[in-house]
């Protein structure tokens, strides 16, 4: 366990070994060409051509004033979660981070060193759920309380389903999906205990909306996340703990170098570096002009501090991806059955299992607000 504290906030410059690292680190640079060509094109929606005089009242945002709130965030050392850290404090929260690289640690708090005693570091596995207790006990020991969690750590797995072994399953699963459930398991019964209103914050990514098939597994778990938020969104709605859910798409992070804390328990794994893919690595480091491609993962915690602040379910990156979103939608749209009649006790239990829709209020409260910002 170490503490330590944040820094100012602004654009980091990214150096020649910062993109270095991005190409030989980042997710999406294993996905590579798949991903280039794939890129569908952007598409508006009709509904943004006609703008309503007011938009529907957004929920209530128990983190709206974040001065002097705690926030936990796991895999807080590096990458995306090290950036909400920033922007957390940057805002005037207490945060706790969580550490399992010591090398990243001590980069940031480099980053985290104007905040004074606003800080503070604990070494955890998010899949130990009793070292996630002793760490929230920590917390709270610490900072008095806890009433933001942002489920943070995760791993890359890159590979499709059929290579994927079961070792790549349990080690992928375990933590990006049960370490984010240890983790609400964790915090969630402190912050409802406290009374004061809290935030519950999941990274999922843009794998978690739209699958990727050189990513099997990694898709998979992400897909959990959103699922388990939207859930969570739904089971809070008329408590004072609000819930978001942050896919991003490409940032500028340490996550493709993940097999660093890989078990030697769950060693086993199906996915072998791509020798052409390293063979072309040297080229697209020369041809790479500037900074990475990549969201800067400090704008990426300021955006989930945003959202946040409005009680948001979703955080997106990614606009050039509108028309695939919109084509799964209507995908599973177009799949459904012209020739079945439900009866009504099967429509009524249904509606029960499903509960008040979490997507309609979002869909025409951020329509609306979309429509008149570009109107603006």
């Amino acid at each position: 366990m170490r503490k330590r504290t944040n820094a100012t906030a602004g654009a980091v410059t990214p150096t020649s070994a910062s993109r270095r690292r991005f190409l030989q680190g980042s997710t999406l640079a294993a996905l590579g060409t798949t991903a280039a060509t794939l890129l569908p094109a952007a598409s508006s929606s009709a509904a943004d051509s006609t703008v309503p005089a007011n938009c529907p009242a957004p929920p209530a945002a128990p983190m709206k004033d974040v001065a002097g709130r705690v926030a936990f965030i796991t895999g807080g050392d590096s990458g995306i979660g090290l950036g909400v850290a920033r922007a957390f404090a940057d805002a005037g929260m207490k945060v706790v981070i969580t550490y399992r690289t010591k090398a990243h640690l001590d980069e940031a708090m480099k980053l985290l060193e104007g905040a004074g005693d606003r800080v503070h570091a604990v070494n955890v596995d998010v899949t130990d759920r009793p070292a996630l207790a002793a760490a929230a006990d920590e917390a709270v020991k610490k900072f008095g309380k806890v009433h933001v969690l942002v489920a943070n750590a995760g791993v890359a797995i890159i590979g499709g389903i059929g290579t994927a072994t079961y070792d790549d399953w349990d080690w992928g699963m375990g933590i990006n999906s049960t370490g984010v459930f240890n983790s609400i398991r964790t915090f969630l019964p402190r912050i409802k205990a406290q009374g004061e209103g809290g935030h519950i914050i999941a990274t999922s990514s843009l794998a978690g909306l739209l699958a990727h098939p050189v990513a099997g597994v990694y898709t998979a778990s992400k897909y959990a996340v959103v699922g388990m938020m939207e859930a969570l969104r739904g089971e809070l709605a008329n408590t004072n703990i609000g819930v978001t859910v942050f896919c991003p798409g490409l940032v500028n992070t340490n996550i493709g170098t993940s097999n660093r804390n890989r078990p030697t328990t769950l060693a086993d794994s199906g996915f072998k570096i791509d020798p052409a893919m390293m063979a072309r690595m040297p080229q697209q480091m020369r041809q790479m002009q500037g900074p990475p491609p990549g969201m800067d993962p400090l704008e990426a915690g300021q955006r989930v501090l945003h959202a946040m602040q409005n009680n948001d379910l979703y955080v997106l990156t990614t606009p050039e991806y509108e028309g695939e979103f919109a084509a799964r939608a209507e995908a599973i749209n177009a799949s459904l059955p012209t020739d079945v009649v439900a009866p009504p006790m099967r429509i009524n239990i249904q509606k029960m299992l499903v509960g008040a829709s979490v997507y309609t209020p979002e869909r025409d409260r951020k329509r609306c607000e979309r429509a008149r910002a570009k109107k603006a």
